[in-house]
């Protein structure tokens, strides 16, 4: 079973990171000012997830293939690692469609 870890950046923001049943990282969030924040990109993970069409595949200028999570208005919720291949990139895509939507909170800033 998935989890979303929040966290503190050391510039005081508030981040999280959806991790698998197995431990590894597969979305990390954009830092949020205030807690409130990061739990409502929480739940908009959670929503878009399960949209296909939420998701855009993009290469990074050194070729590594990743993935953008994005809201309905398009702003991007969360971004994954770099991958080796487009196979992997889809693999990470899948595993955030199967971990988000039930994915319990672990909030690690209290």
């Amino acid at each position: 079973m998935g989890k979303f870890v929040i966290s503190k950046r050391t510039n005081g923001e508030f981040q999280f990171n959806l991790k698998a049943g197995n431990g590894q990282t597969i979305l990390t969030s954009e830092g949020y000012t205030a807690k409130a924040g990061c739990l409502k990109g929480i739940e908009s993970v959670k929503t878009n997830s399960e949209d296909d069409s939420k998701f855009a595949r993009e290469t990074s200028k050194n070729e590594k293939p990743y993935f953008n999570l994005k809201a309905t208005n398009g702003q991007i919720i969360g971004t994954s690692e770099m991958y080796e291949s487009v196979a992997a990139r889809e693999n990470g895509i899948e595993s955030v469609k199967n971990n988000a939507p039930t994915a319990t909170i672990d909030d690690q800033t209290t």
